[in-house]
């Protein structure tokens, strides 16, 4: 598995990890929240209850005691009253810091006022009872009493309505929490199934994708090869057959050719069967190093001096179409091959490199170190390329470039470059190419290069 990969799946899973962190942290908060809630709840339920409780029955207290004193005209009531209300005076002032809207603030604030002209009533009233003697004060001397008591208990019923609003105030609060947590979890739930999606369709795409590409193509090439190994066993048994009436026409050919005289017509045809002769010959010889490929002899060889035999051998002949094939300087590289086998792929590249040519042009070898992923491990290369400036490959070409038999020429056997293939693969190798329309081709013999 290449390190892209490994920190991609590495930086998914970390992102669902914490998305998971995030939900939990966000549940546990909300739970915390929830608990905080209800206390406060029960907190606000029971004060505005026990306020308005403790105050209704204060104020009847007072208003029992003042209707009391003036049906009876008894001093000892009175200072009851008093005592009581100062006590409710107190208590009043005691509520103020434990409030927590401004709107139960100003309502207090509008009792402690009418609370003040409740008990400024009621002094007047006292002091009138004082006047009358044994007198009992009469409906009219309570009417202002009452007004005032009346306008406290609406102030106190005022009072209890807004500690209510107050309870619906943090009922809204915790509804707006709710929500956030709700979005929060909804919003978390989406990543994490957007980051395990794309943990899944990253592993399915580097991992599981390739894998299925490489047994499919395991598939193909068994297929493949099975048909070449059967196709390989019937050309080497037609070759077999042909090779021996071929020797027999050739001997009698040689025999006609001495019953000619050079320059005549009859010696013109005897040699151009001759060259059909000829390349029948080489097609068989073809067919038969494609059936039964030869093992190579390995030995440690130079690589730059292999491509320096190949440049004096074919330098002269494409020398006539006005061919250049150069040598670029290359560093000293080890290969461990075959060195005719090699040489034998070299210059059946740099052939196909003239007939692409075909006229003018060059053709360029040289020998570079690199380092590729070759038999399940990355090893230091050797390349052995052949560079030309011919027409490149056309696309519908290069599908079939490597399928034996297959062939642009009008003389060849499509086996060249499958024959190649194969030999630089009995080498441990592989046969790479680069191509360009207009522009030229690339060849590269990639062989384990040789360190010790």
């Amino acid at each position: 598995m290449k390190f892209g990969i490994q920190f991609r799946l590495a930086a998914l899973a970390l992102a669902v990890a914490l998305m998971g962190t995030l939900i939990v942290l966000a549940t546990l908060r909300s739970q915390t929240q929830s608990a905080e809630l209800r206390a406060r709840l029960r907190s606000v339920d029971s004060e505005s209850f026990r306020m308005a409780d403790h105050f209704k029955d204060s104020l009847r207290e007072l208003n029992n005691k003042i209707f009391g004193y003036a049906m009876n005209n008894e001093p000892a009531v009175w200072e009851e009253f008093r005592r009581a209300g100062d006590e409710l005076d107190r208590w009043i002032d005691e509520q103020k810091p434990r409030l927590n809207t401004q709107r139960e603030k100003d309502v207090l604030q509008q009792i402690d006022a009418v609370y003040d002209d409740y008990r400024r009533v009621a002094k007047e009233l006292h002091v009138k009872l004082e006047s009358l003697g044994e007198q009992k004060a009469s409906l009219d001397d309570l009417s202002s009493f009452r007004a005032e008591s009346q306008r406290l208990f609406d102030l106190g019923q005022t009072l209890a309505k807004a500690h209510y609003e107050s309870r619906n105030l943090l009922v809204a609060r915790a509804n707006v929490t709710l929500s956030q947590f709700r979005r929060l979890v909804i919003g978390s739930l989406g990543l994490l199934f957007v980051f395990g999606v794309a943990l899944a369709a990253v592993v399915y795409r580097d991992m599981i994708a390739p894998l299925r590409v490489k047994l499919v193509a395991s598939q193909a090439l068994i297929e493949r090869n099975e048909k070449l190994a059967s196709l390989g066993m019937l050309a080497a048994g037609v070759a077999h057959e042909i090779r021996n009436p071929l020797t027999a026409i050739k001997a009698a050919l040689f025999i006609q050719q001495k019953k000619f005289q050079r320059g005549s017509e009859e010696f013109s045809d005897t040699k151009l069967v001759e060259r059909e002769i000829l390349r029948l010959e080489r097609i068989v010889n073809d067919f038969l190093q494609f059936a039964r490929p030869t093992e190579p002899e390995f030995a440690v060889i130079q690589a730059d001096a292999l491509l320096q035999e190949v440049q004096t051998l074919l330098a002269p002949q494409l020398a006539k179409n006005n061919i250049q094939l150069t040598l670029e300087e290359s560093p000293p590289l080890r290969i461990k091959a075959d060195a005719a086998q090699i040489k034998q792929v070299l210059i059946n590249l740099v052939q196909n490199a003239a007939d692409s040519i075909s006229q003018n042009g060059t053709v360029k070898l040289r020998a570079r170190q690199d380092r590729k992923h070759i038999s399940y491990t990355d090893t230091n290369v050797a390349i052995l390329e052949v560079r030309d400036t011919g027409k490149g490959i056309p696309p519908e070409v290069e599908k079939r470039l490597f399928d034996p038999f297959f062939t642009t020429k009008d003389t060849g056997t499509g086996l060249g470059l499958s024959i190649a293939a194969a030999i630089v693969q009995k080498h441990g190798g592989s046969l790479q190419y680069q191509t360009q329309v207009h522009h030229g081709t690339t060849f590269g013999i990639v062989l384990p290069q040789v360190t010790e």
